[in-house]
């Protein structure tokens, strides 16, 4: 399989440059620039890129990295801060420029380039640097310029060394995918061997393998990961596989039910599901400080699978439903930890496996997608939206009850089901109900009343770093509040967020 190597100096846009690459049917991973060059040199990398980063190459504690890589015969692109590094290790200049540039730029192409061909001379960039490079390395020629970066883009051909100070794999960037294209197939040489289809297949057979007649156990959430992760280990193995679904309670309305149908109709596995929503709802009783409850959540939910899975007995493996990110975000080398997923957890000492399998752990969340849809899973469940871990129970603001459970579960519901049948939902990254534990006074039927309020959250966005608050029609919001106030019992006002992230998250808690 070819394969490119995004190697990590920092930048915002790691994951998105190597999910551009995958995007073009070429394998891309990522590695740290604390990665050995040796490890690089038996990597059998097709190209490497540099990515961005936030530093300046003359800052001595800046990333920096052994300038031999340039001379392993292996085309390098060089992006952003990424460039301005090919220059410092080639012997040219870097400053910091008279004129920052940030956002839209116009550039002109300057001279023939593999690198920019089929490329207009005049295009609009995403440029985002106060450092430029100011004196090219020798055996270098600029290829672009910009009003106020005599180098906006710099190669030498004959090493194979290429470099842009711009984003091409953002998508403001008008022929970004294009110039990552050419460096792909016109300048490393690759044939694009990279498809789901393919990844089916290996990952199926390679299961096989491995796990010959030995059991493996899942943890099933019902997410995307974890359920495309049972996809293929069902196709691998089929009955060798035991599912345990853990229902807290704290899930949309009828989840719970939907997960048990689709696996246990479409797979051919064993498909345990654990109910235990009186024991969550008792931990919970009289807390009310967001991280007092996830903690309380997260414990008790490994708590309960891990006896489930010490009462179906040891041997065999375990499953996870870990994807590329977590995997990248989790830590590598000296990076620091970003966040803890919940798709890769640490085995407890008094459980023994022979080994840990996470079929996933190669791709990004769209690529799951992908491999789900193929696999057969409902689309409703492939694209199922992001939903915390702690479930309802952080989107119900102080102490969690079985009233406050049924009351959101039934506004979500109608909120969903709303945003469905008018096709609006395809419009938005993540839409759901909060409530906030607020009451306010009402009438109902000439009767003064005093219930819960009910707020809507909906957002869109690229990345989720940054979101905007959706706008939704009016008169399919006055939808949604009639049905809400009308067909949910104790709730007599609804509301919707306008705050986008940030400064607010998507979340409430």
């Amino acid at each position: 399989m070819e394969k490119i190597l995004v190697l990590d100096f920092g930048g915002q846009y790691n994951q998105l440059i190597a999910r551009r690459v995958r995007d073009d049917h070429v394998y891309a991973e990522i590695l740290p620039y604390t990665v050995s060059l040796e490890t690089i040199k038996n990597g059998g990398y097709r190209g490497i890129i540099f990515t961005g980063g936030p530093n300046s190459v003359y800052d001595e504690s800046s990333p920096h990295y052994d300038p031999a890589i340039l001379s392993l015969g292996v085309p390098v692109l060089g992006i952003c801060y990424g460039c301005q590094l090919i220059a410092w290790m080639a012997g040219g200049e870097v400053k910091t420029a008279p004129v920052s540039e940030y956002g839209k730029i116009a550039i002109k192409t300057a001279g023939e380039s593999e690198l920019f061909a089929d490329v207009p001379e005049s295009s609009v960039v995403w440029m985002s640097h106060t450092d430029y490079v100011s004196g090219v390395p020798e055996g270098f020629r600029v290829t672009a310029v910009t009003d106020d970066c005599p180098c906006a883009a710099m190669e030498n051909e004959k090493r194979g060394l290429y470099a842009v100070q711009f984003h091409p794999e953002v998508t403001h960037t008008e022929y970004g995918q294009k110039i990552l294209h050419n460096f792909l197939y016109r300048i490393c040489g690759c044939s694009g061997d990279w498809v789901m289809d393919d990844f089916i297949e290996r990952t199926v057979s390679a299961l096989r393998e491995k796990i010959g007649d030995k059991r493996v156990v899942l943890g099933l959430s019902g997410g995307v990961d974890s359920s495309v992760a049972a996809g293929l280990l069902s196709r691998a193995v089929g009955r060798q596989l035991t599912c345990v679904f853990v229902d807290q309670g704290l899930m949309r309305k009828y989840e719970g039910d939907n997960v048990e149908r689709t696996f246990t109709q479409l797979f051919d596995m064993n498909f345990v599901r654990v109910n235990c929503r009186d024991h969550f709802l008792k931990c919970l009783s009289g807390v009310t400080d967001p991280e007092e409850k996830r903690k309380i959540i997260g414990t008790e939910f490994y708590k309960v699978f891990w006896a489930e899975i010490k009462r179906l007995g040891e041997g065999g493996f375990f499953a996870q439903g870990t994807i590329y990110p977590d995997c990248i975000e989790s830590g590598k080398g000296d990076a620091d930890v970003i966040k803890t997923h919940h798709n890769r957890v640490k085995l407890p000492d008094d459980v023994k496996f022979d080994g840990v399998i996470e079929p996933l752990s190669e791709l990004f969340k769209d690529e799951v997608r992908i491999v789900g849809e193929k696999l057969g899973i409902p689309r409703e469940l492939v694209w199922r939206q992001p939903f915390p871990g702690p479930g309802l129970g952080v989107r119900i603001i102080g102490e969690v009850t079985a009233e406050k459970i049924r009351i959101l579960q039934d506004a979500d519901a109608i909120f969903r089901e709303e945003m469905a049948s008018t096709g609006y939902e395809s419009n938005l990254a993540q839409f759901f109900a909060v409530l906030p534990g607020v009451r306010s006074v009402g009438v109902m039927g000439d009767h003064r009343t005093y219930e819960n309020l009910i707020v809507l959250r909906a957002v869109t966005t690229d990345d989720f770093m940054t979101a905007d608050w959706a706008r939704i029609p009016y008169d399919l919001l006055a939808r949604v509040s009639n049905r809400i106030t009308n067909e949910v019992s104790g709730v007599n006002r609804v509301v919707y967020d306008i705050t986008s992230k940030p400064p607010a998250t998507v979340e409430w808690e």
